[in-house]
């Protein structure tokens, strides 16, 4: 049995300026034979996610918590607690929280997040 506790996970900054917590990685955990990965991501009112994409893994958010305004190419949306966000791979995406308290995310990458896979741009390309 594989279960990981957020209380015990560290909290580190990613190259796109999002907090996270890396729940879940097959790379990690020889047990799990997942496709994918898993992280707990937030945004302190004010902050963005600096623009960036995964070049061949797709990602879906599903917003726990806060509120805050969705960037996917050209297009953009406001997202809230209980929503899902589906981002192709290729993909130019940030998300920025307009809520007044923390914008927190649960991140689903498949195939599992790569360094190699990212391209992180420092403001929109």
């Amino acid at each position: 049995m594989l279960i990981r506790d957020i209380r015990a996970t560290p909290v580190f900054t990613a190259g796109d300026k999002t907090h996270l917590r890396e729940l879940l990685h097959p790379k990690d955990e020889p047990a799990c034979t997942n496709r994918c990965s898993i992280a707990h991501a937030f945004l302190g009112p004010g902050e963005a996610s600096l623009p960036h994409r995964l070049k061949t893994s797709s990602e879906t958010y599903y917003i726990l918590a806060g509120r805050g305004e969705m960037h996917i190419g050209d297009e953009k949306a406001e997202v809230c607690e209980g929503q899902a966000v589906y981002i192709p791979p290729g993909a130019v995406q940030w998300i920025e929280n307009t809520g007044p308290g923390d914008l927190v995310i649960l991140a689903v990458v498949d195939p599992a997040w790569r360094e190699e896979d990212e391209e992180v741009f420092p403001s929109s390309p």
